[in-house]
């Protein structure tokens, strides 16, 4: 399928997805939220891909939203205002809810909404020089549709300060915050993602995609017998599932697990 905004490749087991506005700093407009939310809900529904890397071409990896789209905006109605919001909301659902680990492939800066796509990813490697601003109450506005996410990337209480003051901050201060995985140079880039995407794919696939969904369910509920509970009955699942049996038989007679052949 061709994509206006995105270029799309697959080397392997591996799907790369390109934001391809780079004269626009990779901001998104309608077109590109569409796409994004199509690519990420076709990609959940393939066998065939086991990792999927979130990249940018140009200097900036996204600076959030067009100025030709905010634009438009202005002269929304509420209910206009309120679907607009929902499909962004729904484009950031498509990659956060992804059953395929997602690594975002950060080139350079992320504002606002751009803020937003890479805390919706499960792991972002980013290089030394890029900078990352939530910078929506300058404009008099507020993060609220990526705040599910930020906050459960950057932090509640880191939150709070940029939230607020949209001040800049470097990408040294996110590794330290954890909204970075991985902190390189821009040398170290490719092969940094190239070498975590191989490693999630030689585990094995539906382990990699419960462990994703384990991280979301688990995150932040109370630790009480329920939750002892559930956790005892998805292990005890895991064991007697067919990808269980045979990654513990493969190890036991030291030889390659079925999915890596």
């Amino acid at each position: 399928m061709q994509y206006e905004t995105l270029n799309v490749a697959y080397a392997g087991q591996i799907a790369t997805v390109t934001l391809n506005r780079p004269d626009v700093r990779n901001a998104f407009n309608e077109a590109m939220i569409a796409e994004i939310t199509s690519v990420f809900t076709a990609l959940n529904a393939r066998d065939d891909v086991r990792a999927v890397v979130l990249a940018a071409n140009g200097k900036a990896f996204c600076a959030g939203a067009d100025l030709n789209w905010m634009k438009k905006m202005a002269g929304y109605s509420d209910d206009e205002n309120r679907a607009d919001a929902m499909l962004l909301a729904n484009m950031l659902s498509s990659i956060y809810r992804c059953s395929k680990p997602v690594i975002a492939r950060v080139n350079g800066d992320a504002y606002a909404g751009g803020m937003g796509l890479i805390s919706a990813c499960d792991i972002v490697v980013a290089v030394e020089s890029a900078r990352f601003c939530l910078s929506e109450a300058r404009l008099g506005l507020i993060p609220a549709t990526i705040a599910p996410y930020v906050i459960r990337a950057l932090g509640e209480q880191a939150s709070r300060r940029y939230f607020a003051t949209a001040e800049q901050f470097d990408c040294a201060t996110a590794f330290r915050l954890g909204l970075v995985s991985e902190a390189v140079s821009a040398e170290q880039l490719d092969a940094t993602v190239q070498q975590i995407a191989e490693t999630l794919c030689a585990n094995g696939p539906q382990a990699v995609r419960a462990c994703k969904q384990l991280v979301q369910d688990i995150a932040g509920r109370e630790l009480n017998a329920a939750l002892i509970e559930d956790t005892a009955a998805r292990i005890a699942r895991t064991r007697a599932g067919t990808e269980g049996r045979e990654g513990v038989a493969s190890f036991l007679e030291k030889r390659t697990p079925s999915w890596r052949n």
